[in-house]
C-alpha cells in the first residue's frame, strides 16, 4: 500500500503533528512525504519526496499577515505546474494536512483526498466561531485545500470526527515546573513592539522566541531568543505561563503542560479568530492586540492562578489505524498492518 502524506509547511504546527503521524504510517505502508510552503522552523527527520513552494502566508510585524510579501512570493504558474505534474494517481491513499497542491491535484483528477488537519475541525459546524463573521476568511479556509473526507484535531472533541490535539512525544515526556519566567511566542509582531509592551511588567522575567531576530540578546527583563525547538520547549515547560498567538499546537501544548495561557489572535486571520473563540469558551484569556490599552487585562492574567484543565490522551496511533481501515482496501491493509488488535473508532461517515 502506497500513501502520499501531504503537509502544509507554513507555521510549525503541521510539521510538529507530522513528526508523530509519519512513524505510525511507515509501520503500515510505504509512505511518500510532500511538504509545500515556507515560514516553518520545525524540520522533519524523514526524507521529503516532494518539496514544493505551494502557497504560503508571510508573517507580518504588526499582528497580522504581511500581504505584500505574501503576494510577492506567490507563483501561480509554478503552482499550476506542480498541480498538473503531481502523480497522485500512483498512490492508494492521499492524506492531506491543509496542503493545497495535492488537494487540487486530487480535485482535478477526481481522486479521493482525506483531510487530517486542524483547519477542517475549525470549519465543523459544531466548533466555536467568532462573533464577527468573516465570509472571505471562511472561504479561504474551505477552498484552500479541498478534500473529500475530513478528520480534524481541535482543543476539544466537538464532533465524532474531531479529536483532541496530537501532543508531541517530547512534550509528553517533559516534567513541568513553575519557575519565575513567562514564555512568549508572537511571530506576527516584531521585537520592538513586543519589548515595548513587556517592559510595562518589569517585575516579570520574559523569554521571547522571535521569528524576526538573527541574534539573541537581553533588554532589561526581556530575553530575546531565536526560535529553536529544544530551548523553546524547555522554556515553556519550566515557566509560569505562555503568551502566544492563537494558533493550535503551541496553545494545546501549553494547556497539556498545565501552564497559564493567554493568546493574541492574528488580525484578519480567520482560523486564529476561531481558535481564540474556542479557547475563550474554555476560559483562556484572549487579548485582541498587543496595545497599551490591554495592559490592565494582561496584568490581571499575570496575577491570576487559574489553570485550564484538559485531558489530551495519546490516541494518535488508534486514530490513524482507524482512518486507514476505513479508507483503504481491507485485505491489503490487514496484510500490512502490524497491530491487528487495535479497536476501531466511531468515525463519521
Amino acid at each position: 500500500m502506497r500513501i502520499l502524506y501531504a503537509i502544509q509547511g507554513t507555521g510549525n504546527g503541521h510539521l510538529s503533528r507530522a513528526r508523530e503521524i509519519i512513524p505510525i504510517l511507515k509501520q503500515m505502508s510505504d509512505v511518500d512525504i510532500l511538504v509545500s510552503g515556507t515560514q516553518a522552523d520545525v524540520k522533519l527527520p524523514y526524507e521529503i519526496n516532494y518539496q514544493l513552494k505551494g502557497m504560503s502566508f508571510v508573517f507580518g510585524k504588526n499582528g497580522g499577515v504581511d500581504l505584500p510579501a505574501t503576494f510577492l512570493q506567490l507563483s501561480t504558474r509554478n503552482m499550476y505546474k506542480d498541480i498538473a505534474e503531481l502523480p497522485v494517481e500512483d498512490y492508494d491513499l492521499i492524506l492531506n494536512d491543509f496542503e493545497p497542491v495535492s488537494a487540487w491535484a486530487c480535485q482535478q483528477k477526481k481522486i479521493p483526498c482525506i483531510s487530517l488537519s486542524h483547519q477542517c475541525a475549525v470549519l465543523n459546524k459544531n466548533a466555536p466561531k467568532p462573533k464577527v463573521k468573516d465570509i472571505i476568511g471562511k472561504a479561504v479556509l474551505k477552498y484552500y485545500a479541498p478534500c473529500t473526507d475530513y478528520y480534524g484535531f481541535h482543543f476539544q472533541s466537538y464532533d465524532t470526527n474531531i479529536f483532541t490535539p496530537v501532543i508531541r512525544s517530547e512534550v509528553r515526556a517533559m516534567i513541568p515546573e513553575n519557575r519565575d519566567h513567562y514564555t512568549v511566542y508572537l511571530p506576527a509582531y516584531d521585537d520592538e513592539r513586543i519589548l515595548s509592551m513587556l517592559k510595562n511588567f518589569d517585575h516579570i522575567n520574559w523569554h521571547v522566541f522571535s521569528k524576526h531576530t538573527r541574534k539573541e540578546y537581553t533588554s532589561g527583563n526581556v530575553a530575546i531568543h531565536k526560535i529553536e525547538n529544544e530551548p523553546f520547549l524547555q522554556s515553556m515547560a519550566l515557566g509560569k505561563g505562555v503568551l502566544c498567538g492563537a494558533g493550535f499546537e503551541t496553545p494545546a501544548e501549553a494547556l497539556f503542560l498545565k501552564k497559564k495561557l493567554a493568546v493574541i489572535p492574528m488580525k484578519t486571520q480567520y482560523e486564529q479568530q476561531c481558535n481564540a473563540a474556542a479557547l475563550k469558551s474554555m476560559g483562556v484569556p484572549v487579548f485582541k492586540s498587543l496595545k497599551e490599552k490591554h495592559i490592565d487585562k494582561i496584568s490581571t492574567w499575570l496575577n491570576s492562578k487559574k489553570h485550564i484543565k484538559v485531558d489530551y490522551a495519546d490516541r494518535t496511533e488508534e486514530i490513524i489505524v482507524s482512518i486507514l481501515k476505513k479508507h483503504t482496501n481491507k485485505r491489503t491493509f490487514s496484510a500490512k498492518m502490524k497491530y491487528n488488535n487495535m479497536l476501531s473508532l466511531p468515525l463519521a461517515k
